[in-house]
């Protein structure tokens, strides 16, 4: 089965509550990109043609040890979900050229 690529987002309302907005990428035009503004302050975009979410330092103010834990989340998070392409596109290539 083939999926098209698409962006998911959500909004969830509830009263007494903060407003929760959820956003999955499932599009292989999705685009990341880190820079530093002028202002000295570090920030980091996802984006596909459809929504895009944009990640910076608390209250966009200097960065904070808080901000520095989170990060590193980010990083690892990152790595790990490279790695892990990394292995099932290799297992995937694999079967699909032993089938061939």
């Amino acid at each position: 089965m083939t999926h098209g690529p698409y962006t998911h987002v959500s909004m969830s309302i509830d009263p007494g509550q903060r407003p929760r907005i959820g956003i999955s990428f499932y599009t292989s035009i999705t685009r990341a990109r880190a820079r530093v503004l002028e202002s000295g302050r570090p920030y980091l975009v996802l984006e596909s043609d459809e929504a895009d979410v944009t990640v910076s330092t608390t209250g966009a103010g200097t960065v904070t040890a808080d901000d520095l834990d989170i990060a590193r989340e980010i990083f690892n998070a990152a790595a790990r979900y490279l790695a892990d392409c990394e292995r099932l596109h290799a297992e995937h290539t694999l079967a699909t050229d032993t089938a061939a």
